[in-house]
C-alpha cells in the first residue's frame, strides 16, 4: 500500500513512521527546514511508546510522489484549500484522502477542489509535534485515529486501510460508520481544551480548579453539541459528560495546539473551530454565548498572527 503524508508534522509523521515500519510505502511532503531534516538525517520519532526513525522519501512536490492509495491530509485547516489544489499528482481513481485536522469544515472544502468521491473524513487522537525539524514528540494521548467514508459505508478502500493500520505497532485506528458524528463529537471538545487554555492562558488544570472556569469549558462542549444537533448530527447524550470526564484525566499542565500557536506568533485554527461553530448557531437559531466570547476574546490574535505570518512571507 502506497501512502503520502501530506503536511508531515507532529501527527502526520507519527502515523506516517508507524505506518511505514509496517510495511507500507511512506512517502512524507513537507517543507522549510523540517522538510531539509527529513532529506538529511530521515525521520525520528521520541515518543512515549518507544523511540524509533524512519528513513522515508520526502518532498515538497507532489509530483515526486505520484499516484497513492492513501494520502493522510493533516495540514493545519486554514492550510487546506490551497493544499487540496496540489493533491492532483496523488489521485488515481480510486485514492482516499483521509483528512485527519481540527475543524468542521475540512472535508466539504477538499471535496469542492478534488471531489467527494476522493474524500474520507478522520479524527486523530494524539499528542505530538515537531520538536526540531525532522524530529517528532509524542507525548501522549489515545495515539488513535478514527475513519469513514463520508456516506457511512464500508467500502473495501476503507477496509483495505485498515488492515494496514492493524499490522502498525504503536497506534490504533478504527473504521466509522457515521464519521460525521465522530467529526462534530471531538470538534466540541477541541472548542473547549483549545479555547480555555487559548483565552486563559493558563493550562487546564488551573482551568478545572476553579467552578466558573470549570463550567465555562462545559458549556462549550454543551453548545457545540446542540449546534451539531440542530444541523441534523446525531450526537450521544452522554458526550458532554464523557469529554468532561476525559478532560478530568488529562495532565494539569496540558495546553492546545491553539494555545501553542497563538503564543509563537503561528496563524491560528479559530476560524475552523470556533468560528464554524458560531457561524452554525447562527444559521439554526442556537444560541452559543460562551463559544462568541472565547471567538471574540481570540479573534485579535488570530488577526496579529495572520498579519505577522505575511509581514515575514
Amino acid at each position: 500500500m502506497k501512502v503520502a503524508v501530506y503536511g508531515a508534522g507532529g501527527v502526520g509523521a507519527y502515523f506516517g513512521g508507524r505506518l511505514a515500519r509496517a510495511g507500507a510505502d511512506v512517502h512524507l511532503i513537507a517543507r522549510g527546514d523540517h522538510l531539509d531534516a527529513l532529506r538529511r538525517n530521515g525521520l525520528r520519532v521520541e515518543s512515549v511508546d518507544g523511540d524509533f526513525s524512519a528513513d522515508l522519501p520526502a518532498t515538497d512536490d507532489p509530483a515526486d510522489v505520484g499516484r497513492c492509495d492513501v494520502v493522510l491530509f493533516t495540514v493545519k485547516s486554514f492550510d487546506t484549500e490551497a493544499a487540496a489544489r496540489e493533491l492532483g499528482p496523488l489521485l488515481g481513481d480510486d485514492t482516499a484522502v483521509v483528512s485527519l485536522q481540527n475543524g468542521l469544515d475540512n472535508e466539504e472544502t477538499l471535496a469542492a477542489e478534488i471531489g467527494r468521491e476522493h474524500v474520507m473524513g478522520g479524527v486523530a487522537y494524539i499528542f505530538s509535534t515537531i520538536a526540531e525539524p525532522g524530529v517528532v514528540e509524542h507525548t501522549g494521548g489515545p495515539t488513535s485515529f478514527t475513519f469513514g467514508e463520508l456516506d457511512g459505508a464500508h467500502s473495501d478502500r476503507a477496509e483495505r486501510f485498515l488492515e494496514r493500520c492493524d499490522r502498525a505497532d504503536g497506534m490504533e485506528a478504527e473504521l466509522s460508520d457515521a464519521i460525521r458524528t465522530d467529526l462534530w463529537e471531538k470538534a466540541a471538545f477541541i472548542c473547549a481544551q483549545a479555547g480555555m487554555t487559548a483565552a486563559v492562558r493558563l493550562p487546564l488544570g488551573e482551568i478545572r480548579s476553579h467552578e466558573e472556569s470549570r463550567e465555562m469549558y462545559r458549556r462549550i462542549v454543551q453548545e457545540a453539541c446542540r449546534v451539531g444537533r440542530a444541523a441534523g448530527i446525531e450526537l450521544p447524550e452522554g458526550t458532554v459528560d464523557r469529554w468532561m470526564e476525559f478532560a478530568e484525566g488529562l495532565g494539569a499542565d496540558s495546553y492546545s495546539s491553539l494555545h501553542y500557536d497563538m503564543t509563537h506568533d503561528k496563524p491560528m485554527e479559530l476560524e475552523a473551530l470556533h468560528g464554524a461553530v458560531v457561524r452554525r448557531g447562527r444559521e439554526h437559531g442556537v444560541a452559543v454565548p460562551m463559544n462568541e466570547a472565547v471567538y471574540a476574546v481570540l479573534q485579535p490574535w488570530a488577526q496579529r498572527n495572520r498579519s505577522s505570518k505575511s509581514d515575514d512571507s
